[in-house]
């Protein structure tokens, strides 16, 4: 299996865990920019959504993704179970974005 499986769940429907690698990660810590946070400011004046953020949230959590998904490869892995997403503050401006979930090698159910 080349590609990695990945879920919120404890098991895979058609997988069976064989061995379970330990915690798969990935993390990037993102500032927000000035110019970026002027333009966010004046949309909470008229509303709607502040796609400057949504993007890069959304950059941000491609990127923890994917780091989670090579520290898992590393470790011999074809599956993560029980991923999850976590933020938390660093400093005023700036987040981290976690990935994380159990690296594991899989198994096909007959």
């Amino acid at each position: 299996m080349e590609k990695i499986l990945i879920t919120t769940q404890d098991e895979f429907v058609d997988y069976q865990i064989v061995e379970t690698l330990g915690l798969a990660k990935g993390n990037t810590i993102r500032a927000r920019h000035i110019g970026k946070d002027i333009l966010a400011s004046l949309r909470t004046i008229v509303g709607g959504e502040i796609t400057e953020y949504t993007k890069m949230l959304a950059e941000s959590r491609e990127q923890a993704l994917d780091r989670m998904i090579a520290d898992a490869k590393n470790m011999g892995a074809d599956g993560i179970v029980c991923f999850r997403f976590t933020t938390s503050a660093v400093m005023q401006g700036s987040a981290e974005l976690l990935a994380y979930g159990t690296a594991v090698k899989l198994e096909k159910k007959n």
